[in-house]
């Protein structure tokens, strides 16, 4: 049996377990800590009440929220030379991706220097981190155990990939009450982005037995508790997009993703789409072409969409592909590239191709990836 390495943070789940922040930020020793949001979680109320929590137990803090969707580098830039202003030793996170992302960002430069483009790519961030601890506000984007951080290069309009161990957090809360205030929009898109990454996760060329074992209880459980979620919120629907998120993000983590995420980054930097957007669109596309060089696995993701297989593992990964296109049409989001980029801008999209073949995730796709095979998918899913 291959050894493998399976890393995790110290993770606290369940209905208010929000109300642990405390605690935890006791045991990482902070004194003086830098509040990371953004404007949507301070109008649901969170940060308030986190803040409140906070200094009832007489922590000192600092608020950083110039945080954006697809997360700019120089708002990390600017938010790490805050941390060191205000002599922070602790960086508490609340919100989605992004803002997971921006704190991520911010305690790579706060303790090693330089600019954000200096570590793109894998194992480039040397020294430790500042102690983190993340509460999510989404079931989706994994950043809250993952050890990614994706940000957008504005000079190159291009989102650059940060993988290291050290991006892992130290603890991560998982509050499914906290998803009650975001959007129908907010949820679809996360807990697809959660089957884009256990399927990947899944396909890897590195993926092992553990990683393998999450991504398939991630997609199971996002593909019977979405459609109930995103009709009423109903907190148990909830819980187990959270569960399932969970597992997406621990699989990603250990296992990488593939070339599907390689394009969503690029087409998101060079466009500034939510990355939610680009995986109804991309993904079932990218399935088929890695059919050929992961059939077996994809006939195994075929049984858990479908509930049960077909004549031969051919048919029942084209069937389950199927299924999942068709799923996602349920949704009421976007199926193709042309929903979301403008004619006129149709021809970037060679340029987007070339840039996402640099990407790290296309080294862990079971396929090779050239420019020109995306540019290819690109038009099939026009």
């Amino acid at each position: 049996m291959n050894i493998t390495k399976f890393a995790i943070p110290e993770i606290i789940f369940g209905r208010g377990s929000f109300r642990h922040v405390a605690p935890c930020a006791q045991r990482l020793g902070a004194r003086r800590i830098l509040l990371v949001s953004e404007e949507g979680i301070e109008q649901a109320g969170w940060v308030d009440q986190l803040r409140q929590m906070l200094s009832a137990e007489g922590f000192e803090q600092a608020y950083y929220s110039n945080v954006s969707s697809n997360p700019r580098d120089f708002q990390i830039e600017e938010g790490a030379r805050f941390y060191r202003e205000q002599k922070a030793d602790v960086i508490l996170a609340i919100g989605g991706g992004s803002t997971l992302d921006t704190a991520k960002g911010i305690a790579i430069i706060a303790s090693n220097g330089g600019k954000i483009s200096d570590y793109e790519g894998a194992n480039q961030v040397h020294n430790p981190l500042p102690p983190m601890l993340f509460i999510t506000t989404t079931a989706g984007s994994g950043s809250d155990v993952s050890q990614f951080c994706i940000v957008t290069s504005v000079e190159r309009q291009v989102k650059m990939a940060i993988i290291s161990r050290t991006l892992i957090p130290n603890i991560s809360i998982i509050d499914p009450l906290l998803l009650t205030t975001i959007s129908r929009t907010q949820i679809i898109y996360s807990a697809v982005d959660a089957i884009a990454h256990a399927v990947e996760a899944y396909l890897s060329i590195i993926s092992s037995p553990l990683t393998e074992l999450h991504s398939l209880r991630a997609v199971d459980k996002i593909l019977a508790a979405l459609p109930q979620a995103a009709e009423n919120k109903s907190l148990d629907a909830m819980e187990v997009l959270s569960s399932a998120s969970l597992s997406a993000g621990i699989a990603f983590s250990n296992a990488s993703l593939g070339s599907e995420h390689a394009l969503a980054h690029s087409l998101g930097g060079h466009f500034d789409m939510p990355h939610g957007v680009v995986h109804p669109i991309l993904l079932p596309a990218f399935m088929r072409y890695n059919l050929d060089f992961a059939e077996k696995k994809l006939a195994r993701l075929g049984e858990v969409i479908l509930n049960h297989r077909q004549g031969n593992d051919r048919e029942t990964a084209l069937a389950g592909i199927a299924r999942l296109e068709e799923f996602f049409g349920t949704l009421g989001v976007s199926t193709r590239l042309r929903d979301e980029i403008p004619p006129e801008k149709r021809d970037l999209l060679k340029e987007v191709c070339q840039m996402a073949v640099n990407d790290a995730c296309t080294l862990t796709n079971p396929r090779p990836t050239s420019a020109h095979e995306l540019l290819t998918l690109c038009g099939e899913v026009w």
